[in-house]
């Protein structure tokens, strides 16, 4: 078996299961090289630059309430360079995968993405096998990372008081064993208070949170969820904490 092809089949392996924003404003190179991240990734979306490509990035951890796995992105686009996309990145997923395609003449721009801490480079014109490379080191990184986050974090099922459990992969929250139905505000508020269990989240902390979702929510709204959403769990797991924000009280059974 050759190099090439013992490459692909180990990058099949790594990447059935991840996802992947191609940004290029290059059409015919956008749409060739989203065929071929098709063949190993579970999902390829392509953007024909910078600010179409961070709406895309908002709209999919809305839809998904996760990240992309990976971005790979060019650096010279109308509307929104790579450097300025990779910045909006940054300050909405600090540990987003970003891998950039540079020619020769964006020299000027790579020390400022480095800086960023981007992930890779692939020189332009692309290499296939150059692409397959960078990519199998990539994921192999992700795959490693996730596997020391289940080995070493909390799992995805937090206890709640009483008899409730929220799942932070599926978004499933039981109560009693019931299934609860949940709204797509009430899944992002309950994946915020869950991620630090006994820690008060203001609601400056909230509403920014929404924003970065493209979501709108404000104070009064804020009240309106929580009320809601409380009518859905067994005991009293919500916290109001008066002039600061919101916390899930720790079940210490």
């Amino acid at each position: 078996m050759s190099e090439s092809s013992l490459s692909s089949k180990d990058l099949l392996t790594n990447t059935k299961q991840l996802s992947i924003l191609l940004v290029e404003d290059h059409e015919d190179l956008r749409e060739s090289t989203k065929e071929i991240l098709k063949k190993f990734f579970d999902k390829v979306d392509g953007s024909k630059n910078g600010e179409n490509a961070l709406k895309q990035y908002k709209e999919f951890h809305r839809n998904e309430l996760k990240y992309y796995d990976i971005v790979l992105s060019d650096i010279q686009m109308p509307r929104l360079n790579g450097v300025d996309l990779v910045e909006n990145i940054y300050a909405i997923n600090p540990d987003q995968i970003i891998i950039i395609i540079s020619a020769f003449d964006d020299s000027k721009y790579l020390l400022p993405l480095i800086n960023l801490g981007i992930e890779q480079f692939i020189k332009k014109p692309i290499d296939y096998q150059d692409l397959i490379k960078v990519l199998l080191k990539t994921t192999k990184k992700i795959i490693i990372k996730s596997e020391q986050k289940n080995n070493f974090k909390s799992p995805s099922l937090v206890k709640l008081a009483g008899f409730c459990t929220f799942d932070k992969e599926t978004n499933i929250l039981q109560v009693d064993n019931t299934m609860i139905t949940l709204t797509k505000y009430e899944i992002i508020f309950l994946q915020i208070l869950t991620d630090s269990i006994g820690k008060i989240y203001s609601n400056d902390d909230i509403t920014k949170h929404y924003n970065s979702l493209n979501e709108s929510l404000d104070i009064i709204n804020i009240r309106k969820l929580v009320s809601k959403l409380r009518k859905k769990l067994s005991l009293n797991c919500i916290e109001s904490v008066y002039g600061v924000g919101y916390r899930i009280v720790p079940n210490f059974k």
